[in-house]
């Protein structure tokens, strides 16, 4: 079989020296997984399963591998599986939330279960990061930001809960926010009806503005023409004929003349009244589109695109109707006739898009508090890159099991690595074991001769992996801060705007000395510590509008003092020719990313992260094993003590039996009503067994099943009994 399994296997991660043993088999699966190998993850991960199919370590780390593939539906089996074989592991329950969230209509379970891994592991930084993320997805921002802070309270150097972080506070949202990812509902049908309802609207603003351009066309054209006068050469025609212009283009002798423009007042609303039969026809055509029509109020609440879309194509009609009902005289006298009405109107169902747009540029770039996010982004930054992602070393290595009391402590996390060791690959020789994440098991191999000395052996790529990786890992945050910066350009821009329109409005020239704000904030920008970007445009983005402030102000200072002149007006001119640059500049760059498909100067761009900083991910760690001493010593002796919390404090409790002790080191307890009680309200337990020569605590995660309660163990220690010579002394 080794032979076979060399022959297929082409990663530069060797297969570890045991072939028989699984959990050796799991750490060549981390250590492919740590270098972006998900395909050779997976056999090693199989063939770990194939030695020791009880073992959830290694449906986990297959559901990881399955994920990396885009198999979503495999990965959530086998995520459920290592569930079933260890459901009080919390590295189980984040690995199948992670899973979980990658499948329409499955947020809520999802959700579940990231919870339940926050109860049994509190202390661990990843599921809380993973509640966040789910959050952010659903676009519960507060939610989102406690979440990340309470991860960072456990883990500072965790980089994807510091840029995740950033983006809540940002107010980020998913390309398609439409959807709320805890509906039932299949984001494809949600998806139609969003289309559906963008047509709608989209169709019945241009028809009505096609409609309104000709209705203006018939109303003002008459009066400003000489043929509307009584021209002597007027021929006269109908008012219908005429306003379609059954004769070709209208002109000095094919107008109506004077008597027939009072006429002209009906037929033009004749002719409105089709456009409007016309706006029926699309309603009817779009609502059978729709479909999820139970969805579309939540819908509008979460898409602020789709609902100014919507509200549009719900006041656009009701502006063409005032426009026909206030239509005036067709003549010279239309525009002083019509009234504010009529020409309010008009105005909206012509110039909605532009009304639409301002208003979405307005709330891009007022959402979320960018200046925070930058301090964010600039911490992931910082965060140390050059172990990330380290594989457990020894935790799954055989060795010979030390005397008792030298035997070290287990426990869940694997040991750090040194920076500045390659990612930790199972040799041709097993290593020692030491401070692993479980009690050394006994080796299945004999003694063998130690080889020659050899140098280390470095896999092939590692160092590439490892820079890739650090990368990645960096990639999202520096990508994020350019955005950020964007943002802030964009509100700069925007309030020099503001502020120098202040003296034309209020014809006070000093209120100019207001656009000095905009150079105080963007020098409160720098402050942050996010590295400014390598890019051009955006420096000119930032300059133009503190520049342009400064020429306003010193404008409106010199008009207040020396009166008007040739400089006030030179320094207005600059400082509106600041402002069209950045405008220029921006305009530049957007059209840059759209031609070459790159991330643009929008929000859009934002992405989350997903890097652990310099550790493996939780789900990837390896379960807490057992020796042979204390599964014997769990099994057979009476001493066996639960502590739990119980409703007025921590509590005692003796265990009636140990049912079994599972392969993968699960415990079965038979125990009373207390136990069940304490357990429910907090599922964090720790069991002690004693044995002549030893005591054993085990701390982990008790859940109820059927009549016994299913202990998962996250940490083993093993001691002594302390001697005479070991009391205290005072």
């Amino acid at each position: 079989m080794g032979s076979d399994i060399d022959g297929r296997d082409t990663s530069p991660v060797p297969p570890p020296l045991d072939r028989a043993d699984a959990r050796a088999w799991c750490a060549v699966a981390v250590a492919r997984l740590s270098c972006d190998q998900p395909e050779a993850a997976l056999e090693a991960a199989r063939q770990a399963i194939g030695r020791d199919p009880q073992d959830e370590w290694g449906h986990r780390l297959v559901g990881a591998a399955l994920e990396r593939l885009g198999r979503d539906t495999e990965a959530v089996a086998a995520a459920r599986e290592a569930v079933r074989l260890a459901p009080g592991s919390w590295a189980a329950r984040l690995r199948l939330a992670s899973a979980l969230r990658r499948i329409p209509g499955r947020w809520r379970e999802a959700w579940a279960e990231a919870r339940r891994a926050v109860r049994f592991a509190p202390d661990e930084p990843d599921p809380h990061v993973l509640c966040g993320d789910l959050a952010l997805l659903r676009g519960d921002h507060d939610g989102a930001a406690r979440a990340y802070g309470a991860a960072l309270r456990r883990r500072r150097d965790h980089p994807a809960a510091w840029v995740n972080l950033g983006l809540a506070l940002l107010r980020w949202q998913r390309p398609r926010d439409h959807h709320d990812p805890a509906w039932e509902a299949d984001p494809r049908d949600t998806g139609r009806a969003r289309r559906a309802l963008e047509t709608w609207s989209r169709q019945v603003r241009v028809i009505l503005a096609v409609a309104t351009a000709g209705i203006c066309a018939a109303v003002l054209l008459p009066g400003l023409l000489p043929g509307a006068n009584g021209h002597p050469g007027t021929r006269r025609l109908s008012g219908v004929q005429g306003l379609l212009g059954m004769h070709g283009l209208p002109g000095v002798h094919d107008l109506p003349g004077p008597h027939d423009l009072p006429a002209m007042r009906g037929d033009v609303r004749v002719v409105g009244a089709l456009a409007l039969a016309a706006v029926l026809v699309v309603c009817l055509r779009q609502a059978a589109r729709v479909g999820a029509w139970t969805y579309v109020p939540g819908m509008l609440r979460r898409d602020l695109r789709l609902f100014m879309s919507v509200a549009l194509g719900l006041l656009t009609p009701a502006a063409y109707l005032a426009e026909l009902a206030t239509l005036p005289e067709p003549g010279a006298a239309s525009l002083h006739e019509g009234g504010g009405v009529w020409a309010g109107a008009t105005g909206l169902v012509l110039l909605n898009p532009v009304v639409a747009l301002a208003v979405r540029l307005l709330a891009e770039t007022w959402r979320g508090r960018p200046l925070a996010a930058l301090r964010r982004f600039a911490t992931a930054l910082h965060v140390p890159s050059s172990s990330r992602m380290r594989p457990p070393a020894s935790s799954a290595m055989p060795s010979r099991v030390p005397p008792p009391a030298q035997r070290p402590a287990s426990s869940a996390t694997p040991p750090r690595v040194p920076p500045q060791a390659p990612p930790p690959v199972p040799s041709r020789v097993p290593p020692p074991a030491q401070g692993s994440a479980s009690p050394p098991m006994p080796s299945r191999v004999p003694p063998q001769a130690p080889p020659p000395a050899q140098p280390p052996v470095r896999p092939a790529g590692s160092g590439v992996a490892d820079r890739g990786r650090a990368a990645a890992a960096d990639r999202a945050a520096a990508r994020d801060i350019a955005v950020a910066y964007w943002i802030v350009a964009a509100r700069a821009w925007q309030a020099a705007a503001v502020l120098m329109l202040l003296p034309f409005v209020t014809t006070v020239p000093l209120a100019a000395v207001a656009c000095l704000a905009v150079p105080v904030g963007l020098l409160h920008a720098r402050t942050t510590g996010a590295p400014r970007p390598d890019d051009r445009w955006l420096a000119t983005a930032l300059t133009a509008p503190a520049v342009a402030a400064l020429c306003a102000a010193a404008a409106g200072a010199a008009h207040a003092l020396m009166g008007p002149g040739p400089a006030v007006v030179a320094l207005w001119r600059c400082a509106w020719g600041a402002l069209a640059l950045g405008a220029a500049a921006f305009a530049v760059r957007a059209v840059r990313a759209w031609w070459r498909g790159g991330p643009g100067p929008w929000r859009a761009s934002l992405v989350p992260s997903e890097s652990r900083g310099a550790r493996i991910p939780g789900d990837l760690t390896p379960s807490a094993g057992l020796s042979e001493e204390v599964r014997h010593a769990a099994a057979y002796s009476r001493n066996v003590v639960l502590a739990c919390t119980g409703a007025d404090g921590p509590r005692a409790l003796a265990v009636s039996a140990v049912t079994s002790v599972s392969p993968a080191g699960e415990f079965r307890l038979i125990a009373g009503d207390e136990a069940w009680d304490a357990v429910r309200r907090d599922p964090r337990v720790v069991l002690f067994v004693g044995d002549p020569r030893f005591w054993a605590e085990v701390r982990g995660v008790a859940v109820p099943d059927d009549d016994v309660l299913r202990v998962t163990p996250r940490q083993v220690l093993m001691r002594e009994y302390p001697g005479r010579h070991q009391a205290r002394t005072r």
